[in-house]
């Protein structure tokens, strides 16, 4: 079994040309001598899903080998749940962190939703508690709360609508009041509350990765590189967001990397996003600071392909509880239609 195994992971001439296509999109952004590492599970994942009837949906964090290699679609988290409700399959491997699964899942309750790797939580999502919420309701009786995605179906459960990144803006002013809470992310709140007369009652959550960039980290990169362009992530801190050129979500920050093509750009967000765009954007030189999310990485090739082989690590989420986030979901996902 071990010999098969071992021939099994070959890079035989019937894998290079059937991963061709994927190579030539990541072959910027991915060591050559790296590649037959990656191709022969990439070849098995996609013969894989053909059998399962399987898709998969990939985060703007995933490696390139992923994003590029296997993933039928990609993007944010808001781009993931809308199209979570459209893909024609029985089984939807998520690539990214649990919430996501768990998104997913409450979204395609009839589909098999498969997380390859159980313990990709969420340093955001484990700040705040269903009990955290009914505790801030009693607090602010009346009060809509809209919730982060980046939150467990509990959570989503106890909430009034939900927002992504890149639409948290329109949710928060689409409620008619004059005070939201807000939450989990801190950092995101106090971005939304700058860019509008609502008052924004706020949550002490952070996300790890984003958290540790710093404003005079930006500056120095100003400093060290002529025509510097910084784009960065609203959940990064406010003196961050302030030396910032644009801010906006993943989707938002690939989208004006792509339309404007400055010379050099700096994207303050996890670091496998910029290999990502840049695979797309070879006229475009991206300085990397690499801050790294631990859970995001411990999404791998190999596991992708085992969970596929085994249909294991499938996500389930309690239906009482399901129903309820879904109505949170669902109205996000109405508002920004």
């Amino acid at each position: 079994m071990a010999g098969a195994i071992a021939r099994d992971q070959l890079f035989t001439p019937e894998i290079a040309l059937s991963t061709e296509a994927a190579w030539q999109r990541v072959k910027r952004v991915i060591p050559p001598f790296e590649w037959p590492l990656f191709a022969p599970d990439i070849d098995a994942i996609q013969r894989l899903k053909r059998e399962r009837n399987a898709v998969v949906l990939a985060h703007n964090y995933q490696t390139p080998e992923i994003f590029h290699g296997v993933a039928d679609i990609v993007g944010d988290s808001l781009a993931l749940a809308r199209e979570a409700t459209r893909v024609d399959a029985d089984v939807i491997v998520l690539c990214g962190v649990h919430f996501m699964a768990e998104t997913a899942k409450i979204l395609n309750p009839d589909k098999t939703v498969l997380l390859p790797d159980a313990g990709a939580g969420c340093s955001l999502a484990d700040s705040i508690t269903a009990a955290d919420i009914r505790l801030m309701r009693q607090r602010y009786p009346g009060v809509p709360v809209v919730t982060y995605v980046n939150t467990s179906a509990e959570v989503k459960a106890e909430s009034d609508v939900c927002c992504t990144s890149g639409n948290a803006l329109k949710v928060v002013e689409s409620l008619g009041t004059d005070r939201v809470i807000f939450l989990p992310d801190e950092y995101l709140a106090s971005w939304v509350a700058s860019q509008t007369d609502i008052q924004v009652i706020k949550w002490q959550g952070h996300c790890e990765v984003h958290e540790r960039f710093t404003g005079a980290e930006v500056r120095r990169y100003r400093e060290q590189t002529a025509g510097l362009v910084v784009i960065a992530h609203p959940e990064c801190p406010p003196d961050v967001l302030a030396e910032a050129d644009f801010v906006g979500s993943t989707a938002q920050m690939a989208d004006y990397a792509k339309a404007k093509k400055p010379p050099r750009v700096l994207l303050l967000t996890e670091c496998s996003m910029s290999d990502n765009v840049a695979a797309e954007l070879p006229e475009v030189e991206f300085v990397r600071p690499c801050n790294l999310c631990p859970h995001m990485k411990q999404i791998t090739l190999p596991k992708i392909r085992r969970s596929l082989e085994a249909m294991s690590g499938e996500v389930l989420v309690d239906p009482a509880v399901a129903a309820r986030a879904r109505r949170a979901v669902e109205r996000m996902l109405e508002i920004g239609r």
